[in-house]
């Protein structure tokens, strides 16, 4: 399964944040060294298209889509080299495939920041050399490796050839998804999990009045930097939407709505990262149930079919597929198969984004 990590320094509110994408209670701690172990959990991807569909039929259960997430140690200067707990930072983010880069905007007297003073910008870049610096220490010691080898292969050479490419791009401080490659390439890093290869979501953690203000000190050089970088940014006041997640249902629309919003920014983080995962999903709905089912864009119908049951896969006949907003629209299912907007699909065809599927199989 495809996931998100939460990095960033110590004291940002990266526990916070992770709390509240996945509904958890993991403490939060006021100790510079910060906690040492990397939590993990599900973030629920909210989707008011499952909402919709759940009004529809009224089933037994509604299930949303889910996308792993984890809290790793917070990273000091130094860590490239071991310092602080900079081994287990950068192993903590070695599996996952998107890192959430929490920022601190907020200013706290009793949260100290780890440099003294508040400044996102600064933070960021110092995130970003560590990475970067991690990777060349791993790009440096594997061309070392293939240059000290007796022979070098084909393979080696197009590996040696890719390799020094991407050093080249870090010495010049370009994160490694910055880096033009070719497929082939792109497939000779596969197996490294470079750091700086990852694709990356900026959070800021601001406080009450900064959120509503929408102004904090360094915004504009952040969204500045972000921008040149291509980076997603979302601000989120952490304290807050704590206090918010305790909230009914009913006050807690009424709160968003008082300050102007209309999602919660840990949803859209979730949703966002989702996307940038390069996932979607496809409903199927009844009585019983109403669910999202998550797969990778480009998916064809039969392997979706398999996400549900390997026999729906194997015993593929076709599938019956309506569109989200087709059903929308139009208020039930049988008044889109009036219009005719229920179609037959093939094995080969490639699921979209909130295609609603029935499976016809046999086995």
């Amino acid at each position: 399964m495809l996931s998100f990590g939460i990095v960033g320094l110590p004291m940002v509110g990266k526990t916070t944040i992770f709390n509240l994408v996945t509904e958890s209670g993991v403490q939060t701690s006021n100790f510079m060294t910060g906690k040492t172990e990397t939590n993990a959990g599900m973030a629920r991807v909210r989707d008011p298209r499952v909402d919709f569909l759940s009004r529809l039929y009224n089933p037994r259960r509604t299930i949303y889509a889910q996308v792993q997430c984890s809290d790793v140690p917070g990273l000091v200067r130094g860590a490239s080299e071991g310092k602080g707990l900079g081994n287990q930072f950068l192993e903590g983010i070695r599996g996952v495939d998107l890192l959430v880069h929490v920022l601190r905007a907020f200013a706290n007297p009793d949260v100290p920041h780890v440099d003294g003073e508040i400044d996102p910008l600064r933070d960021l870049e110092t995130v970003s050399l560590e990475l970067l610096l991690a990777d060349m220490e791993l790009l440096e010691k594997r061309i070392d490796r293939i240059k000290s080898g007796k022979k070098i292969n084909k393979e080696g050479a197009l590996e040696l050839e890719v390799l020094e490419k991407c050093l080249a791009a870090l010495e010049n401080e370009l994160p490694l998804h910055q880096v033009e490659l070719t497929e082939k390439e792109r497939a000779v890093l596969r197996n490294y999990n470079f750091l700086t290869e990852k694709p990356v979501i900026l959070v800021v953690n601001t406080d009450e009045e900064q959120f509503k203000s929408r102004r904090y000190a360094g915004r504009e050089a952040l969204e500045e930097a972000a921008s040149a970088r291509g980076l997603k940014m979302i601000e989120i006041c952490g304290q807050m939407e704590m206090e918010i997640s305790q909230l009914s249902p009913e006050d807690r629309e009424l709160f968003l709505a008082d300050l102007g919003v209309k999602e919660l920014g840990s949803d859209r983080l979730v949703r966002t990262a989702y996307e940038e995962l390069g996932l979607i999903s496809f409903f199927t709905v009844g009585e019983d149930e109403v669910k999202a089912w998550t797969i990778r864009k480009g998916t064809d119908a039969k392997r979706a079919a398999g996400k549900i049951h390997s026999d729906i896969e194997r015993g593929f006949i076709r599938a019956e597929v309506v569109t989200f907003n087709d059903l929308h629209q139009l208020g039930s299912m049988a008044k889109v198969r009036e219009k005719g907007l229920a179609r037959l699909e093939g094995k080969d065809y490639i699921v979209q984004d909130g295609d609603i599927i029935n499976f016809r199989f046999n086995v």
